[in-house]
């Protein structure tokens, strides 16, 4: 179950209640003082699905959460970005790798911590790559070398098993939704 964070008004600083305002059907958090809403919202996590032949890119986390584990490069969305600028900033930050977008590919709700991701399928312009602060290391896996039981993310282990699944067996891809956790 999710938790309220906001504890105070953004504008004037006084407390909030969480209630469901006049018009509304969610609880909300509204100042006890100047009636200002603040909505919180998903967490948007965009990134990519790099591909080399029939291999993906995995970057190895040099940060917290899950530092030491493997995931495909990713991360927030910033403000005034796209999630296509988003994808390509993230894969670029975390793996250091040039790419070229194909289409979105998987769409995850991670409803448990308000997050969705938004990978895109993306071709790898050459077999190199040079990580960023946020990575230990980066490499291609095919699906019998992908270190399955250190996958950091479970959004990014279905989304892995999915585009193998695929690969596998001789299918295109198709835009993936679905939900973890």
């Amino acid at each position: 179950m999710h938790r309220a964070s906001i504890h105070h008004c953004n504008l004037c600083g006084a407390p909030v209640e969480h209630r469901v305002p006049d018009g509304d059907t969610h609880p909300r958090a509204v100042c006890t003082s100047c009636a200002h809403i603040q909505y919180e919202n998903p967490r948007n996590i965009v990134g990519t699905l790099p591909v080399w032949q029939d291999k993906v890119l995995l970057c190895r986390r040099a940060i917290e959460p899950r530092h030491g584990l493997w995931t495909l490069p990713a991360g927030f969305m910033e403000l005034d970005e796209t999630t296509e600028q988003g994808a390509l900033r993230e894969t670029e930050e975390e793996a250091g790798a040039r790419v070229e977008l194909d289409s979105l590919y998987s769409v995850v709700n991670v409803r448990p911590v308000s997050q969705v991701y938004l990978l895109y399928r993306a071709r790898l312009l050459e077999p190199r790559w040079d990580p960023g602060p946020e990575t230990l290391e980066a490499a291609l896996f095919g699906a019998a070398e992908v270190p399955w039981e250190h996958i950091a993310f479970r959004a990014v282990a279905e989304t892995l098993r999915r585009y193998f699944d695929e690969q596998r067996a001789g299918r295109g891809w198709a835009l993936q939704t679905f939900d973890v956790g």
